[in-house]
C-alpha cells in the first residue's frame, strides 16, 4: 500500500466519510463499512480529495489529455483533480456535461475544454456503471477517445454476476479502472491496528461473501 492510499484512508475516517458498523446498502446487504464521499463537503476537503485523485493517476502510470466528470458528482471531482494536477506539474483540462442540452449562448452538452484526445472519466464510486456507460458514450460521439476511469473507492464485490461494477467496467469497454484505494487497501489498514480485531473480522467476512 502506497503511503497516499494510507493518508487517504485515515483522512476518510477523519472526515467523517469512511465508517464502520453495520450499514444496510442499496443493495439489501449489510455492509460493515460505508463510504459517502458527499461528505467531502467544504473548499479544504475537495482540495485534498483533488490531491489524492492527482496522485492515484500519477501512480497509475495512464495517459491521458483530460478530465471529464460527468454531472453532478463528477463535476467537482473533475475540477479539483484538474488543479491537483497542476500543482504537480502536470497541465490537464477539463470538461463535463450538462443533464440538458443548453439551447442557447454557446449551447450543447459540453461544459469546459473540448472532448479530444484521451479522456479520463473521474467519479467517486461505481455501482451500477450507468455514469460510466453514459460518459462513454457522449467522449466516443464527440470523436474522442475513453481512456480511463478514476474513482475513490473500488468495494472489489459482486455486483448482479460474480463481476464487480469495476470489472464491468472493464471488460464492456476495455477501459482501465483506477481506485485512489479498494477494499484492500482498507483491510491492510485495519490489520495495522492491532486493536481493530473485531473490525477486521467482520471486513474479512464480509469479503468472504461477497468479494471477487
Amino acid at each position: 500500500m502506497q503511503d497516499y492510499q494510507t493518508q487517504f484512508i485515515q483522512y476518510a475516517l477523519d472526515c467523517g466519510v469512511l465508517k464502520f458498523g453495520e450499514f444496510q446498502l442499496k443493495s439489501g446487504r449489510i455492509s460493515p463499512y460505508f463510504f459517502n464521499s458527499g461528505l467531502f463537503n467544504s473548499g479544504g476537503q475537495l482540495a485534498r480529495l483533488g490531491q489524492f485523485y492527482a496522485l492515484a493517476l500519477q501512480a497509475s502510470g495512464l495517459e491521458v489529455d483530460l478530465i471529464y466528470g460527468p454531472a453532478y458528482k463528477g463535476i467537482p471531482l473533475a475540477a479539483a483533480a484538474a488543479i491537483a494536477c497542476a500543482g504537480l506539474g502536470r497541465e490537464l483540462p477539463f470538461a463535463f456535461n450538462r443533464k440538458e442540452a443548453k439551447d442557447h449562448g454557446e449551447g450543447g452538452m459540453i461544459v469546459g475544454a473540448p472532448l479530444k484526445g484521451r479522456v479520463l472519466i473521474i467519479d467517486d464510486v461505481i455501482t451500477a456503471g450507468t455514469s460510466a456507460r453514459e460518459s462513454v458514450d457522449i467522449i466516443r460521439r464527440a470523436g474522442a477517445t475513453p481512456a480511463g476511469m478514476l474513482i475513490a473507492l473500488d468495494r472489489r464485490e459482486k455486483g448482479q454476476g460474480e463481476l464487480s461494477a469495476a470489472q464491468e467496467v472493464e471488460r464492456e469497454f476495455g477501459l482501465p479502472v483506477i481506485a485512489i484505494i479498494s477494499l484492500h487497501e482498507i483491510i491492510s489498514f485495519i490489520e495495522r491496528q492491532a486493536e481493530n480485531g473485531a473490525r477486521l473480522a467482520a471486513v474479512q467476512a464480509y469479503r468472504r461473501q461477497y468479494g471477487v
